[in-house]
Formats: structure tokens, C-alpha cells, sequence
């Protein structure tokens, strides 16, 4: 299967994503603040509650699997179950979450609106990445 570039730049941002949230967990809540994850967040980090710490690593971990079933898509690793069901699913949540933020904004008070406006724009980007990307591979992704 030839390597598709919309799948291989969704996975990049979705590694670089995870990146940034491990910073969180290893700098801190000025790093909690700077990507506008709210006070409450950057406090709980402080205070050393590992709240934050577990609530980021489960965004860390999702992060990189979602990049890992990007680059199965996309030819570059060997093909994970469920490929093409997996791809939909992660394409229909990155394009949801940029979508419907205004919707969830009420649930998470603390985070500022930045963070809502650029954290929506990435994930609608994203979405778009890995909806583009596994459209162009849908027949080479059917189930062997």
C-alpha cells in the first residue's frame, strides 16, 4: 500500500499533541496554563494531586495510538484490526470536538476561551487529515 500523506500528518500532530500534553505532566501547571487548561488544572499540578497527571496521560496514551492507527492507514506500519472502523471513529471525534466545542465549552468552565477557539481549530484540522486521508485509502483498507 503506497504511503498516504493526509494519514502520516494527521499521526505527526497527533504525536505532537502527545508531546505537548506529556510537557504538561513533566513541567507543570505553567504548562497547564500556557495551553489554557484552566487554574484549576494548573493548581492540582502544583499542589502535586495526581488528578492532572492522570487525567493528561490518559490523553497521552490515546494520542499515540490514534497516531499509530494513522500510520497503519497510511502504509507505514503493519496493519492494526479494525483499520478502517478505527479510522472513521477517530475522524468522526477529532471533527466533532472541533465542531461542537461550543456545545462542551459549559462542561470545563477553567479553560480559557483561546484555549477553546485554537484547541477546536487543531482538532478540526486534524479531522480533516484523517477523514481526507482515509476516504483516499478506503478500498486498500478493506479487511483482508
Amino acid at each position: 500500500m503506497p504511503t498516504n500523506r493526509y494519514l502520516v500528518a494527521a499521526a505527526l500532530c497527533c504525536i505532537i499533541a502527545a508531546l505537548a500534553h506529556l510537557g504538561c505532566i513533566v513541567f507543570g501547571g505553567d504548562w497547564y496554563r500556557f495551553f489554557g487548561a484552566g487554574e484549576q488544572m494548573a493548581l492540582l499540578a502544583e499542589q502535586g494531586n495526581p488528578h492532572p497527571t492522570i487525567v493528561t496521560s490518559v490523553m497521552v496514551t490515546v494520542l499515540l495510538i490514534w497516531a499509530l492507527f494513522a500510520l497503519s492507514g497510511a502504509g507505514v506500519i503493519r496493519r492494526l484490526p479494525l483499520l478502517r472502523t478505527v479510522l472513521c471513529v477517530i475522524s468522526a471525534i477529532f471533527l466533532l470536538r472541533g465542531l461542537a466545542f461550543i456545545a462542551i465549552m459549559p462542561l470545563f468552565p477553567d479553560n480559557s476561551l483561546s484555549f477553546w477557539l485554537v484547541s477546536s481549530a487543531i482538532c478540526l484540522v486534524i479531522g480533516l487529515l484523517y477523514a481526507t486521508g482515509t476516504v483516499q485509502t478506503w478500498r486498500q483498507l478493506r479487511p483482508a
